[in-house]
């Protein structure tokens, strides 16, 4: 077996939000993603309590410890918005962010929306080979943004 495909069988996905280390995934976003420095734990644990999907990626050689997070904000029928997706440094270069990005977009609650959303400044590629495109309507999104 390939360090690879070791790596891939230690670290496990899952949707269960019980087991996010929230502290640390607050952390992490804090202190390493630009889109996350204003952020407070108390937002961030609201945020979590109420979005439709919550992934975790979970390196099962570790007690668990948190590998990688995304969550999606749904109604679970016309719309959703792909938000605070990362994973930690030590565990980049191994498909983790491709693996959970197929678990997202093959989730069961998320099929057949009218519009799933995300907003990045340096990961386009990674979107683009699961459907993501710029928006067409651009110019006609709205938003009141308090950055």
């Amino acid at each position: 077996m390939s360090q690879r495909e070791e790596n891939k069988e230690r670290i496990v996905l899952s949707t269960d939000r019980t087991l996010i280390d929230l502290d640390f995934a607050y952390r992490y976003l804090h202190d390493n993603m630009y889109w996350a420095k204003k952020l407070t734990f108390d937002v961030f644990q609201r945020a979590v309590a109420h979005s439709a999907i919550v992934v975790g990626a979970h390196d099962s050689s570790k007690d668990g410890q948190l590998a990688g997070f995304a969550r999606v904000i749904s109604d679970r029928a016309t719309f959703a918005y792909l938000s605070d997706v990362f994973v930690v440094a030590e565990y980049r270069g191994q498909g983790l962010s491709k693996r959970m990005m197929e678990l997202i977009v093959h989730h069961p609650e998320l099929q057949g929306l009218r519009r799933f959303a995300l907003v990045t400044e340096d990961a386009q590629g990674l979107y683009a080979k699961f459907g993501f495109e710029p928006l067409r309507d651009g110019a006609n999104w709205m938003q009141i943004y308090n950055g």
